[in-house]
């Protein structure tokens, strides 16, 4: 006897045409505000001189001298390297702690779990310059020195920005402060998917609490960690408000704080001290290299932790 296949009617010749309708919207947005911004950062990186002096091509003029003279090669190594460290910070203590804090969100014995979702959430709902400047008067000696003194606490008052060894410490903890929130929403989402036949299996075999956390929760959450990775890989590369709100542009004291984000905008926007002239195609020549960064850092992290857990 012979069964008629039938046919699903989403699948077909038409399907493209059906879609297209819901993906132009997107799709428009996606090219005119990622897509060609991104080309023409490429473009632009192979050109000196704005649109108002006119432009000249260079090739990758721009590049070797990023890499060769010492004025922008001391500057441009120093703000990677912070950038590098401002990352590493915020994957320990803002994703360390993210971990702990959804860890503990998703017990069942705790008690007022909202209050504590609300309390540490709380901060990424205030704006960064309001942060960074109220962080600002904390840290400054002038105006917490007596409160810390009369806490017997003076081994804290000391000026934490103005000390090149600790400013660009303390600039990386309030970020983490600020933005803690979303990993810790994201591991308790990702904790709370977990099937309980799981912890009950481990139950029943005598499984103690870091056991189940090692070998059921974390392997298990291991997309998201990965995803959260990659996002504060990006956003770290691209962070500028926060040095901006609590020290300045420049990176100060003598660009401890300096990173790749502020590096860009002196170059390609601001002008860089003492010139002060705006060189748009070495702004984008680092913002070209910077794009190229984030895609080896990116693309194996994708590889290596999407689609494995089951």
């Amino acid at each position: 006897m012979a069964v008629k296949t039938l046919k699903n009617p989403s699948v077909g010749t038409g399907t493209l045409l059906t879609w297209l309708p819901y993906l132009a919207p997107a799709l428009i947005f996606y090219v005119v505000f990622m897509a060609w911004p991104l080309l023409n950062s490429l473009w632009l990186s192979l050109y000196t001189g704005s649109a108002g002096t006119g432009r000249s091509f260079v090739g990758f003029d721009n590049f070797i001298k990023l890499f060769t003279l010492p004025q922008y090669a001391e500057r441009y190594w120093g703000a990677f390297a912070h950038t590098v460290l401002f990352f590493l910070i915020h994957m320990a203590v803002q994703n360390g702690l993210g971990i702990l804090f959804a860890t503990l969100l998703t017990g069942k014995n705790l008690k007022a779990r909202e209050f504590y979702q609300t309390v540490i959430f709380l901060p990424v709902t205030l704006a960064v310059l309001v942060t960074g400047y109220l962080w600002k008067l904390l840290l400054n000696p002038v105006w917490s020195g007596p409160f810390l003194q009369q806490l017997h606490l003076d081994f804290l008052v000391r000026p934490w920005l103005g000390d090149r060894f600790t400013a660009l410490v303390c600039v990386s903890l309030v970020s983490c402060w600020q933005w803690m929130g979303i990993p810790v929403m994201m591991f308790v989402a990702a904790m709370q998917n977990i099937s309980d036949d799981y912890f009950e299996a481990a139950s029943i075999d005598g499984a103690k609490p870091v056991q189940v956390f090692w070998h059921i929760k974390l392997p298990l959450i291991k997309p998201v960690l990965g995803m959260i990775a990659i996002l504060t890989f990006v956003n770290n590369f691209n962070a500028f408000d926060v040095v901006f709100a609590m020290e300045n542009v420049n990176g100060a004291p003598n660009y401890a704080t300096d990173l790749i984000g502020t590096l860009f905008y002196r170059m390609g926007i601001a002008g860089q001290h003492p010139v002060g002239i705006p060189d748009p195609g070495m702004g984008a020549a680092i913002a070209t290299i910077t794009f190229f960064v984030l895609c080896l850092g990116v693309i194996p992290t994708l590889r290596a932790t999407q689609g494995e857990a089951k």
